[in-house]
């Protein structure tokens, strides 16, 4: 096929996000900023429009690069109203949670072997574990200490004006006792309540919901969450029937897996035809083995290893090694342990952060971990072969892009999960 006949001048993008309760309008507005600012850096023209869909929110994009111009569409497909139930729970309920969460990761083996492939998402999924505990510590210890004065200076001015013994002395000794817990439990509350209250700050609660959402069912998807990514399905399935010259699926960090079992699903139900829109998929900042090594995720193991063998499919997988929210140049088909014979999915290749943005701006950044985790979305200030832009709005395939580029050498390829078993 020449290299006219692949310029692609009609283009759907479908973004999967992340856990995330933040309307979608945050993803169009980031891809507005962004897109002008590496347009500006790279020297080619891209405008965006706001568009109206039932089923997703959607933009539309007018771009010019290497003189070529190109019509794309992005729609967010959203889940973020399944985050927001998932997410409305009391503080004992999430310190509920907090002690199920460990359980699983720990009793089950996954956080041990989690720590084999990169302590950097490791790390992000004790934080919360340990803030949470801090936060308790914190409210409990500051409670006992005002109880603790306050019961003091009772049973301190009592033997002051000289009530050292008898029934006076017991009973104020007892009244102050119940004032040291009243203290204590009121302090306990309020000091949690405003823990809680600055967690957009802190982002304890955030995560803990997160981490507990996975681990809730051992890794298999609740029902609710199955329905919605049969929707995300049927959405898409209509755009492969248009005259699109792609259809591309990004999955940005757990919203990776989610499209992993979205494709698989499509795929098997024959909804990618030979002489339609050619299927891809781009995985950003995955935290796949977060799910897949647990042991109730049969269907992602399943459709991991189902989606590395498919001739209908271009799957490149992006990460980071300075992003540490996400499993970077791990391998997720193969560190999960079900490489299957004739594997060819995904590529993994690196962002390398350090080397596409200034060392000013990468200093800026490096410790801003949730920023940097999207950075994949953002602009580079000197993009190697990774694009955001020219990927969703440019007039090169994915398969065209990446075509003969070899995985990055530092990747992950070796199987680290305990359970392997697939669904049948």
């Amino acid at each position: 096929m020449s290299e006219q006949s692949r310029q692609v001048r009609q283009r759907r993008v479908f973004h999967i996000p992340g856990y995330d309760p933040i309307h979608p309008r945050r993803y169009r507005e980031l891809y507005r900023k962004e897109a002008a600012e590496q347009a500006r850096i790279s020297g080619y023209e891209i405008a965006v429009k706001a568009e109206t869909s039932q089923d997703s929110f959607r933009w539309s994009i007018a771009a010019r690069i290497d003189g070529q111009a190109v019509q794309s569409q992005i729609d967010v497909l959203i889940w973020s109203d399944i985050v927001r139930a998932s997410m409305s729970q009391s503080i004992p309920a999430t310190y509920w949670q907090l002690v199920h969460t460990a359980w699983v990761f720990i009793s089950t083996g996954t956080l041990r072997r989690l720590m084999w492939l990169r302590k950097g998402p490791v790390i992000a999924a004790l934080y919360p574990v340990l803030m949470l505990l801090a936060q308790l510590f914190a409210a409990l210890a500051l409670g006992a200490f005002v109880g603790g004065v306050a019961e003091r200076l009772m049973m301190g001015a009592l033997a002051f004006i000289g009530f050292t013994e008898g029934m006076i002395f017991t009973g104020v000794g007892w009244i102050a006792w119940a004032i040291y817990w009243a203290l204590l439990i009121a302090i306990l509350v309020v000091g949690l309540r405003w823990f809680k209250s600055i967690d957009h700050k802190l982002y304890a609660y955030y995560l803990m919901h997160d981490y507990a959402f996975t681990a809730r069912l051992r890794g298999e998807n609740p029902p609710q969450l199955e329905d919605r990514m049969a929707v995300f399905g049927h959405i898409i399935a209509r755009a492969l029937q248009e005259d699109a010259d792609e259809v591309l699926i990004v999955g940005h960090s757990s919203g990776a897996h989610l499209a992993v079992s979205v494709i698989a699903d499509l795929i098997r139900a024959g909804q990618v035809r030979a002489d339609g829109p050619k299927l891809a998929f781009l995985s950003l900042g995955q935290v796949v083995p977060m799910a897949s090594f647990l042991p109730r995720a049969r269907r992602l193991r399943r459709d991991l290893a189902f989606l590395a063998t498919q001739d209908d499919l271009t799957w490149i997988d992006v990460s980071a090694p300075g992003d540490g929210c996400c499993f970077a140049l791990c391998d997720p088909v193969a560190v999960t342990g079900v490489t299957p014979p004739r594997k060819r999915w995904p590529l993994v290749i690196s962002a390398a952060f350090t080397q596409s943005l200034s060392p000013a701006r990468w200093k800026a950044l490096r410790w801003r971990f949730f920023r940097v985790h999207f950075q994949y979305l953002c602009a580079f200030d000197a993009p190697k072969d990774y694009d955001y832009f020219q990927i969703t709005a440019g007039p090169v395939l994915l398969a065209d892009r990446y075509a003969g580029r070899k995985p990055s050498g530092s990747r992950i390829d070796v199987a680290a999960s305990k359970y392997t078993d697939l669904l049948p």
